[in-house]
C-alpha cells in the first residue's frame, strides 16, 4: 500500500511541475501581449495620416519582434503540453493494468472455497476448531485475512481514483492545447499582416531618401550637441568632486551591486535605439552611433530615477531638458524631458518621478527618453544595467 501511495505522490508531483511550466509560459505570453498592446497604443498616437515614417517603421518592427517571441513561447507551450499528454496517457494505461491485476487478484480470492466458507459463517469457522491452539490460529488468520481484504479494496479504489484524476488532467491538457493552437494561428496571421506593412513602409521610405537623410542629419546634430553638453557637465562635476563620503560610497556600492537589476526609467515601453553603433533601419549604408539607449513609451509618461541619488544638474536644450542624477561615482542621465518634477540638489528615491517625457509633434508624437549611465567619466551600456 505504501509503495502505491508513493507512486501516486510522485506522479502527481511530476504533473504539478509540468503544469507550472505551462503556467510560466502563459504568464510570459501575457507579458508579450501587453508589450504588443503598448506598441499598438503608440502607433495610434502617431499623426492621423498614412505617411510612412521611421517612427512608424520602428513601432511595426517592435511588433514583429514581439510577435515572433510570442509565437516561440506558444510553440514551447504546445511542445510541453504534448509531452504532458503523452506522459498522462502512459501513466493512465499503467494504472489501468494495475487496476485489472488487483481486480483479478480479488476475484480469485472470492472464488476460493475456503474464503467462501469464512464469508458464509465466520463464527462457524472459528467454533469448528479442533483445539484451543487451532482456534487462536484461526482468529489470527481471520484478522489478517480481513485486513488483507480491506487493503485490496482500498487499493482498487485508490487506483480507480487515480485513473479518474489522470482522465481529468488529460481533458484539461487537451483543452489547453486546443486554445494554444488557436492562439498560434492567430498570431501567425498577425505576424504576416505586420510583415506586409513593414515591407510597404520600407518601400515608401526608400523613395524619400533625400528628405529622410536631411531629417537624420538634423536629429544627429541635436543629439551631438546634447551629448557634448552632458559630457562637459559630467567632466566638470568629476573634476570638482573629491573623495566620496561614506554615504556616497554606500550608494555607489548599492548601485553597482544592482547591475542587471535596476528598474527601467520608464514604467512601460521598449528599447527603440540600442547603445553603440548600428545600421539605420532603412538605409544599410548609414550608421547611427548612440551614446545611450532610447526608450520609447506612450504619451504623457514620466521618466523616473533608476536608483536613489541626488540631482546634480538640470540642463536645458531648446525646448527640452536633461537631468543628471549622481549615485556616488555613478551617474544616470535622463534626456528629452518637457516638464521637470525635480530641481538641482533634490535627493531622489528609486522610481521617483523626474519629469514628463517630450512628445515630438514633428515625429508622429514620438515619446522617447534618452537614457545614459556613467561611471566617473566613462560611458556604460545602460542595457546591461536595467532589469530584463
Amino acid at each position: 500500500m505504501k509503495k502505491i501511495l508513493l507512486i501516486f505522490t510522485l506522479l502527481i508531483g511530476t504533473l504539478y511541475l509540468g503544469a507550472e511550466t505551462v503556467k510560466d509560459l502563459q504568464r510570459q505570453q501575457q507579458q508579450i501581449q501587453q508589450q504588443i498592446q503598448q506598441t499598438n497604443q503608440m502607433l495610434q498616437q502617431t499623426k492621423k495620416n498614412e505617411t510612412a515614417t521611421v517612427n512608424k517603421l520602428n513601432l511595426i518592427n517592435e511588433n514583429i519582434r514581439s510577435r515572433k517571441k510570442l509565437i516561440q513561447s506558444i510553440n514551447s507551450e504546445i511542445t510541453t503540453l504534448n509531452k504532458d499528454i503523452r506522459s498522462l496517457q502512459v501513466r493512465r494505461n499503467d494504472l489501468q493494468q494495475q487496476l485489472e491485476a488487483l481486480q483479478d487478484d480479488y476475484a480469485r480470492l472470492v472464488r476460493q472455497t475456503h474464503y467462501a466458507d469464512i464469508q458464509a459463517s465466520p463464527l462457524l469457522f472459528l467454533f469448528s476448531s479442533q483445539s484451543f491452539q487451532q482456534l487462536i490460529r484461526r482468529i489470527r488468520y481471520l484478522n489478517e485475512f480481513t485486513q488483507y481484504r480491506k487493503q485490496q479494496v482500498a487499493r482498487i479504489r485508490a487506483t480507480q481514483n487515480e485513473i479518474d484524476l489522470q482522465n481529468e488532467l488529460l481533458q484539461e491538457r487537451r483543452s489547453t492545447k486546443k486554445t494554444a493552437l488557436a492562439s498560434q494561428q492567430r498570431e501567425k496571421d498577425n505576424l504576416t499582416r505586420d510583415e506586409r506593412k513593414q515591407q510597404k513602409m520600407l518601400t515608401d521610405l526608400k523613395k524619400r531618401k533625400t528628405d529622410l537623410t536631411a531629417q537624420l542629419k538634423k536629429q544627429q546634430k541635436k543629439a551631438d550637441e546634447l551629448n557634448r553638453k552632458i559630457d562637459d557637465m559630467i567632466r566638470r562635476q568629476t573634476q570638482t568632486t573629491t573623495t566620496l563620503t561614506p554615504e556616497q560610497k554606500l550608494i555607489a556600492g548599492g548601485f553597482e551591486a544592482n547591475q542587471g537589476k535596476l528598474p527601467w526609467p520608464v514604467e512601460k515601453g521598449f528599447i527603440s535605439g540600442s547603445f553603440g553603433t548600428h545600421t539605420h533601419p532603412v538605409y544599410e549604408n548609414v550608421t547611427i552611433n548612440n551614446k545611450g539607449v532610447y526608450l520609447q513609451t506612450t504619451t504623457g509618461m514620466v521618466a523616473r530615477s533608476v536608483y536613489e541619488g541626488q540631482v546634480t544638474s538640470c540642463i536645458k536644450l531648446g525646448n527640452t531638458y536633461a537631468v543628471i542624477v549622481q549615485h556616488g561615482n555613478y551617474r544616470s542621465v535622463y534626456s528629452n524631458l518637457q516638464e521637470l518634477k525635480v530641481k538641482q540638489g533634490d535627493n531622489l528615491k528609486a522610481k521617483q518621478a523626474i519629469g514628463i517625457i517630450y512628445s515630438d509633434p514633428e515625429e508622429d508624437n514620438k515619446t522617447e527618453l534618452y537614457f545614459q549611465i556613467y561611471k566617473d567619466r566613462t560611458l556604460l551600456n545602460p542595457s546591461l544595467w536595467l532589469a530584463q
